[in-house]
C-alpha cells in the first residue's frame, strides 16, 4: 500500500479507536455500559475503575489491530483489491473485537447494579417537557436546496455534454491513481453519481428530520439541564449533517466532472480519503464536546430534584438495541454511543431502515448493470 494512503487511512482509524475507547466517558451519566444508573453513583469509584479497565482493554485492542493492519499491508501484495478486502476485514474484526469487550463490562454492570440495588431509594418517573417540540431543534431543511441544485445541475450538465465523454468511464481507482474498472459509456452509467448525489441528498435530510422528530430523553433528576443539553446537542449535530451532507455532493460533483474534463487521478483518489478524514474529525470532536444528549454542555445546573429516570433495561437488548412494541417512537438516542437508534419493535422504522440500505445498493446495480 502506499505510504501517503496508509497514513491517511490511519489518521482516519486512529480517531475512531480513540473514540471507541473513550465511549464510556462521552455516555449520559444516566447510563452506564448500556445499563440505567442513577446519576449520582456515576462518579463512585466502581464505575470510575470500570470505566478505565474499558479504555485500557479497548486501548490495548486498538493498538493490537492498528500493528496488523500494517504489518498485513506492507506483506500483503499492494494492489486495491487486497487492501479493500484488508480495510473490510480489518473494520469487521475490530468491530466484533470491541463488541464483545463491551459486552463483558455490560454485563457485569447488570450485575452490580443488581447487587447495589440502584434506583430503588427513589421513585422513579418519566419526564416529558409539553414545549419541547416548540423549540428550535435542527437546522432548517431549506439549506439541502443547495445540494439538490448542485445535484441536477450535475445531471444538465452531463446531458448537455454527453458527446464529450469518452466511450469508457472510469468506474474506479487504485492508489497509485491509476484506473482498475472501465464501464462502457451510456446515459445509464453517466448518470450514476447524479442519481446518488439526489439519494444522498434526500438520506441527510430524512436524518435531519429524524434529529428533530425523535423521542425526547430529559434526565428526570435534572430536567432544566436536561433540556438545555438536549437541545444544544440537537442542534449541533444537525449542523454537521448539513454540512457534511452539502460537501459529500461537491465532492460527487468533481467525481463527475472528471469524465467530461480533464482531472488528476491522483485528487480523485486523495480528495475522497481527506474528506473521510475530515468527516470523521469533526464526528469526533462534536462526541468529546457535546457527548450523547449534550451530556458534556456546560449549562445553568438546575435544580435537582429527588426522582430518578424510570427504568426500562428490559427494553434494551444487550444494552443497545431498543425493543418496545407500546413505545410509539421511532427513533431516541442510543445507549452506548453517539447518536440516535430505532425502535426495533415499530414495522415502520424496520421499513425505512432497509429501503435506505436496498437503495445505497440498487440505485449503483441497476445503472451500471
Amino acid at each position: 500500500m502506499d505510504g501517503f494512503v496508509a497514513i491517511l487511512l490511519l489518521l482516519t482509524v486512529v480517531p475512531i479507536m480513540i473514540a471507541t475507547m473513550c465511549m464510556p466517558y462521552l455516555t449520559r451519566r444516566t447510563e452506564s455500559f448500556g445499563v440505567l444508573i442513577p446519576e449520582d453513583v456515576y462518579h463512585s469509584n466502581q464505575l470510575q475503575s470500570m470505566r478505565k479497565q474499558y479504555a485500557k482493554v479497548t486501548g490495548m485492542f486498538s493498538l493490537l489491530a492498528v500493528v496488523v493492519f500494517l504489518l498485513l499491508s506492507l506483506i500483503l501484495p499492494n494492489d486495491q483489491q487486497t487492501t479493500s478486502i484488508l480495510i473490510s476485514v480489518g473494520v469487521l474484526f475490530y468491530i466484533i473485537g470491541t463488541f464483545f469487550v463491551y459486552l463483558r463490562f455490560h454485563r457485569q454492570m447488570k450485575q452490580l447494579k443488581a447487587n447495589e440495588k440502584w434506583g430503588k431509594e427513589k421513585p422513579q418517573q418519566t419526564v416529558i417537557h409539553t414545549g419541547f417540540r416548540d423549540q428550535k431543534l435542527t437546522y432548517s431543511n431549506g439549506w439541502f436546496i443547495i445540494s439538490f441544485v448542485i445535484s441536477f445541475a450535475m445531471i444538465i450538465i452531463t446531458y448537455w455534454l454527453y458527446d464529450q465523454i469518452p466511450d469508457s468511464i472510469p468506474m474506479q481507482y487504485n492508489y497509485s491513481g491509476e484506473v482498475t474498472n472501465w464501464a462502457e459509456k451510456s446515459y445509464r452509467t453517466v448518470m450514476v453519481m447524479p442519481i446518488m448525489q439526489v439519494y444522498l441528498t434526500i438520506l441527510f435530510l430524512f436524518i435531519n428530520t429524524m434529529i428533530g422528530k425523535a423521542k425526547q430523553q430529559l434526565n428526570a433528576e435534572n430536567p432544566e439541564k436536561s433540556i438545555q443539553q438536549t437541545i444544544v446537542f440537537r442542534r449541533v449535530w444537525s449542523a454537521y449533517i448539513i454540512i457534511t451532507g452539502i460537501a459529500l455532493t461537491l465532492l460527487f460533483a468533481v467525481i463527475q466532472l472528471s469524465f467530461i474534463y480533464p482531472i488528476d487521478p491522483t485528487v480523485l483518489v486523495v480528495l475522497p480519503l481527506l474528506f473521510g478524514l475530515a468527516v470523521t474529525a469533526g464526528a469526533i470532536v462534536l462526541a468529546f464536546t457535546t457527548g450523547q444528549g449534550g451530556s458534556r454542555v456546560k449549562t445553568s445546573t438546575g435544580k435537582k430534584g429527588e426522582i430518578i429516570d424510570r427504568d426500562d433495561d428490559q427494553y434494551w437488548k444487550l444494552g443497545q438495541l431498543y425493543f418496545n412494541p407500546s413505545d410509539p417512537a421511532l427513533f431516541l438516542e442510543k445507549r452506548f454511543g453517539i447518536g440516535w437508534t430505532i425502535n426495533f419493535a415499530r414495522p415502520l422504522a424496520w421499513i425505512m431502515f432497509l429501503v435506505i440500505i436496498l437503495l445505497a445498493m440498487g440505485i449503483p446495480l441497476l445503472l451500471v448493470a
